[in-house]
């Protein structure tokens, strides 16, 4: 049993050449559209305030630019195994082709979790802004049916109520699915006009409320630690940056679509880095501006910007910047469950997973097994889980892709140097490594809960694999004679 079997770099690239199963529809524009659909989102939309509140008060600007360094290290690794291997299968396909099976079964049962999660969280999110935005306009959607399972409510009159479930969240995922399963270009499409909303959105929001800050918001910058770790100081700051993280994945999905790209090996660099550098100073300007604008302690809400552009005296801003959430909000899920179904697919067509899982449809030539079963599980989980029970969980995740990813490309540099690589990581023997501890630096930084359930999460994916995967791997079958 070799769990450290590999897949061939040379014939990864054949195979990219001749698997025409999934449609070659995205050129550059659309991949950056993509990762900044899926990088402005969640984090930018809510996780901004409840970091704040909770964790580093207006140094929330300093876990944006920590966040952001760590995965532009990350993002140059992963540009030159995107445009080296350009099959979907992001990190798992990578780690396949460099540190062998068992370590690309651990991140791909890894991504799972993360692309999953990712959804299920943005959904949360999606739903407290259409809840407030409905709001605005004399639509009340009953309190019982917008919030987690179990989570008290206090309503207008004062009194409170225990949430059943989150239907706005399960309606979103349901569309989104629907949406997948028709095909990459009209999902592509969507995504463009949607990131083209929320892009105005935002820098109507830096520009439109700027005029209102305070500084005195912003002292102290750094509150002092409460005695508890991850509640202010530099240990909140750090706490902060693990779990605004999960706000820069979205470039980590640009690289899953490499097999529906038109011309990876140009595109797929463009589409990562530029996407990432695009939103890391769009992130810093608007937590700069909210923090500025409202005291942070006031900030613990579910759609802070909002609660910002109302006390800068644009009122007149405030269901804009709600509508231009939702558009948002809608294209970040639309993105991780593109990327989950997509690991999901290539795990399965390795067989590591129950091969009817990979099946194409014949007509619209998505994965549409996956994307189904990938949406009935976010919708499950969207119904009952916090936005910040669910946002830890995937930042973990999102970390563990990038230090594999990291070391990965110094692995291939060594084994198989002469490759031709039309995209190469600058001074990889300062970033790599670098993105590698900053990213471990950052998930020892994540609360401890967090930690439980990724193990817990990796002892399940252990005994799937060798229960299951290892036996029926493709690599594990003798060679046709």
């Amino acid at each position: 049993m070799n769990l450290l079997r590999r897949k061939s770099v040379t014939q990864l690239q054949a195979d990219a050449l001749t698997d025409h199963r999934l449609k070659r529809a995205l050129g550059a524009t659309n991949l950056t559209t993509l990762g900044i659909g899926a990088i402005i989102g969640t984090g930018i939309f809510v996780l901004t305030g409840t970091v704040a509140a909770q964790n580093a008060g207006p140094a929330v600007i300093l876990s944006f630019v920590l966040a952001g360094v760590a995965s532009i290290f990350a993002a140059l690794c992963y540009s030159e195994f995107a445009s080296l291997v350009p099959m979907a299968g992001s990190a798992y396909t990578y780690g396949y082709a460099t540190l062998g099976e068992l370590f690309a079964w651990i991140i791909g049962w890894d991504l799972i979790l993360e692309y999953a999660l990712g959804a299920v969280t943005v959904s949360i999110g999606w739903s407290g802004y259409v809840v407030s935005f409905l709001r605005d306009i004399g639509i009340h959607i009953p309190a019982q049916l917008s919030a987690a399972r179990g989570t008290l409510l206090t309503l207008a009159d004062g009194t409170q109520v225990t949430a059943i479930f989150n239907l706005p969240a399960v309606i979103i995922i349901a569309v989104v699915t629907f949406l997948l399963v028709i095909g990459i270009r009209e999902s592509a499409t969507v995504n463009n006009v949607i990131v083209f909303v929320k892009v105005a959105v935002v820098l109507l929001f830096i520009f439109g409320a700027a005029h209102a800050i305070n500084s005195a918001n912003w002292h102290p910058f750094m509150p002092p630690s409460t005695g508890v770790r991850g509640h202010f100081g530099w240990s909140g700051v750090m706490q902060g940056a693990g779990i605004v993280f999960f706000a820069y994945i979205g470039f980590d999905a640009v690289s899953t679509a490499a097999q529906e790209a038109k011309n990876p090996q140009r595109d797929m660099p463009i589409g990562i880095i530029g996407s990432l550098l695009i939103c890391t100073v769009l992130y810093i300007a608007v937590s700069a501006v909210a923090t500025g604008i409202v005291p942070y302690l006031q900030l613990d809400v579910p759609d802070p910007i909002a609660v910002a552009a109302d006390h800068a005296g644009v009122g007149w801003m405030s269901s804009a910047i709600k509508l231009g959430a939702i558009a948002g909000l809608s294209s970040v899920i639309l993105v991780m469950l593109l990327g989950q179904s997509r690991i999901f697919w290539t795990m399965a067509d390795d067989g590591l997973l129950p091969r009817f899982v990979s099946r194409v449809h014949p007509k619209f030539r998505t994965p549409w097994i996956t994307t189904i079963v990938t949406g009935i599980f976010v919708a499950f989980f969207a119904a009952l889980f916090t936005v910040r029970e669910a946002g830890s969980l995937v930042s973990i995740g999102t970390l563990l892709a990038f230090v594999i990813v990291s070391i990965g490309v110094l692995v291939l540099r060594l084994r198989e140097p002469e490759l031709p690589r039309t995209f190469k990581t600058p001074a990889v023997w300062f970033v790599a490594p670098l993105g590698a501890l900053s990213a471990l630096y950052l998930m020892i930084s994540l609360p401890w809960r967090t930690w439980e359930r990724l193990i817990i999460w990796f002892v399940i994916g252990m005994l799937v694999y060798f229960f299951y995967g290892v036996r029926r791997s493709k690599l594990a079958r003798p060679p046709r004679t």
